[in-house]
């Protein structure tokens, strides 16, 4: 693989692909030459590139991750695509639903995979929690709340960015929709979100709550202007789980999800028990494998659930700015 851009994000796949028998990165790209080249030595990358072109000439690469701001996704998939490259694109696929739409048809065009990272997605953790609620551990599902907030300070930073389509929604809140989309099996049919805007004119703080056709009621909320939090409740009609659903759980011990059994107060939570391992590395040796075995191997987001994030995060950006429900239509 290749990595086109040296963010912070870049560092966090890098490292956690490092062990990996089945990936290596041998290349990274930046449009600073000696950014590109600390990021190699830092991380014993083979060959650091001056340009993102010159990674995509390389014959010797199969597959790139591209960890870019989100205003650029839909660009360099496409490019990355038709050098004949797979794409390991990190959340959200892209700035609009449109774009989404034309990434998957050059994919498919230049006869490559296309996939959206969420590495949570790959984790034990998440097999798991789903594994469970498909069981009916919990009975039918009726609601979903689902968050992920922290603190940004840094006011240059892209994700305060509108140009970039930066914001809270479009960066921590794509995690708590892509996990309602999973769980739901369904995009939403309505959604009404009220938000707390940056001065830069993008979201810094949105709730949403979501209704599904199904009948299932979600909520979700992200922010840039609280203390971290990552967090999911999933009640159903016999039971309840508390969960995190991170990126990468603490290593040093099993990651941890609370199962409430039946509908009694006296019911007690239990605590499931799942391997943690790193996220980047565990969604990179799905990749691999998708690309090897066929797109039924890849554990992460369909082209149809990214399609439909997309399509929700534009809806409730809307509904963010109008104060108004807002049909989700694709």
């Amino acid at each position: 693989m290749g990595i086109l851009g040296t963010a912070k994000i870049a560092r966090a796949f890098a490292a956690g692909v490092g062990p990996s028998k089945a990936v290596t990165v041998t290349a990274v790209a930046s449009r600073d030459p000696v950014k590109a080249g600390r990021f190699a030595s830092e991380y014993d990358i083979l060959t650091a590139y001056g340009s993102y072109e010159q990674l995509l000439d390389d014959p010797a690469i199969d597959a790139v991750y591209i960890p870019l701001p989100n205003g650029l996704h839909a660009e360099w998939c496409i490019r990355a695509a038709a050098a004949g490259k797979h794409v390991l694109c990190e959340k959200p696929l892209a700035a609009t639903a449109a774009d989404v739409k034309a990434m998957f048809a050059a994919a498919q065009r230049h006869s490559v995979q296309l996939v959206e990272a969420f590495p949570y997605r790959s984790q034990p953790h998440a097999g798991k929690l789903k594994g469970l609620i498909d069981a009916g551990a919990i009975g039918r599902v009726v609601s979903i709340q689902a968050a992920f907030g922290f603190t940004l300070t840094d006011p240059a930073n892209i994700r305060f960015d509108p140009s970039l389509a930066g914001g809270a929604l479009m960066d921590a809140g794509t995690y708590p929709v892509s996990l309602v989309r999973w769980l739901a099996g369904e995009r939403p049919n309505r959604v009404y979100a009220t938000a707390q805007w940056h001065a830069t004119g993008v979201d810094q703080t949105l709730i949403a709550s979501l209704e599904h056709r199904s009948g299932l009621m979600a909520q979700i909320s992200c922010s840039f202007t609280t203390g971290v939090h990552r967090q999911a409740l999933i009640a159903g009609t016999d039971g309840v789980i508390q969960t995190t659903y991170l990126n990468t759980p603490p290593l040093d011990r099993p990651a941890v999800l609370q199962l409430k059994r039946g509908t009694s107060g006296d019911a007690v939570y239990e605590s499931v028990e799942v391997p943690a391992l790193n996220g980047f590395r565990a969604e990179a040796e799905s990749f691999e494998r998708s690309i090897r075995l066929g797109p039924g191997h890849w554990d992460g987001a369909t082209p149809h659930e990214s399609l439909d994030i997309l399509v929700t995060l534009e809806a409730l950006l809307e509904s963010g700015r109008t104060r108004m429900p807002v049909e989700v239509t694709a």
